[in-house]
């Protein structure tokens, strides 16, 4: 079927809450359709599906275009959030002359927030990057090997952590995003996993980002929960993570999961899910670990999920496995 997105537009635009000059402010969020992440043409990673944003040969006036329009959604927000498939840095993606005009549209913004793989981070790279920006490293794990298997991420920690120090001596932010559990993993190897790289990220971010899988389409993953191989994250796990690592590091603690409360991401009963979610967002910018309270029979589910995964040593969906033997019997 013929793709008929315009190069021209926007993937999308929206506003949001986020933090800035550290207060709650509104941000503009705009999602760019590019020339498309480097690294697809790797195989990509397991669980992304932003190359549906991408289009081939987006030219230099089409970018512009798209920068138009969002300055036509802009009203003085203090955060801009610019969004590619891949990577902002990147030339084939976001040429240098594309990206000087983008900082002179948003120039009197507190923050600009946006994303590079560390291979485009350079001396060179950033000469030009006003001091107001804030690069958002998708680093997932700290675990090597989860990251060459699970996530196919095609950089290591090492790589991430020499980024995040660059753009720090530079004056710059870091948000380093954690993936939440990786495919293979089970519940409790996932919350270890999150805890144990937030450590690691904390010497060189600002802010650190636990992002909950959210099943995407035409992805690795998608094939492996359809098969019931997977569930995704419970958000008593997330909520888990956050207790263990209030206090203990220096960054900012944040999620705002994607797909949260639906089949595809984090999600808990059903019934609690609204006021869990919810309290998750209070902690983000609190940073109050009173916030994470919450109470819902099923965190003693969540807790039996936890063991009979141990006992089973599988991070296959439990849930669906018992719902379809009881199918089954009847």
């Amino acid at each position: 079927m013929k793709d008929k997105r315009s190069p021209s537009q926007l993937e999308a635009v929206w506003k949001e809450s986020d933090m800035a000059g550290g207060r709650k402010v509104d941000a503009m969020v705009m999602i760019m359709r590019t020339n498309g992440c480097c690294w697809v043409k790797e195989g990509g990673c397991t669980m992304c599906g932003y190359r549906e944003a991408s289009m081939h040969d987006v030219t230099e006036a089409d970018l512009l275009s798209q920068l138009e329009q969002a300055l036509s959604r802009y009203r003085g927000e203090p955060f801009v959030k610019i969004y590619t498939s891949g990577s902002f840095l990147d030339d084939n993606e976001v040429p240098p002359a594309v990206r000087e005009r983008i900082f002179e549209a948003f120039s009197g913004c507190e923050r600009i927030l946006f994303e590079s793989r560390p291979e485009f981070i350079t001396e060179e790279s950033l000469a030009h990057v006003p001091k107001t920006v804030t690069v958002a490293l998708g680093l997932e794990s700290s675990d090597p090997e989860v990251l060459r298997t699970a996530v196919h991420k095609g950089f290591t920690p090492a790589d991430i952590e020499r980024a995040g120090r660059l753009l720090k001596s530079k004056g710059l932010g870091v948000r380093t995003y954690l993936l939440l559990k990786p495919p293979f993993m089970t519940e409790a190897m996932a919350i270890e996993d999150a805890v144990r790289s937030a450590r690691f990220a904390d010497a060189f971010s600002d802010e650190i980002s636990v992002n909950p899988l959210n099943v995407q389409r035409a992805t690795y993953v998608e094939r492996i929960w359809k098969r019931g191989e997977f569930r995704p994250p419970w958000i008593w796990s997330l909520i888990e993570v956050f207790r263990q690592l209030s206090g203990t590091v220096s960054a900012r603690l944040m999620s705002s999961p994607s797909g949260g409360g639906a089949s595809r991401g984090v999600h808990n009963c059903g019934e609690c899910d609204e006021c869990a979610l919810a309290a998750i967002e209070r902690f983000s910018f609190s940073q109050d670990p009173a916030d994470l309270q919450v109470e819902c029979g099923c965190r003693d589910r969540w807790e039996a999920y936890l063991r009979s995964e141990a006992m089973l040593g599988t991070p296959a969906d439990l849930d669906r496995g018992l719902e379809n033997d009881l199918a089954l019997r009847e």
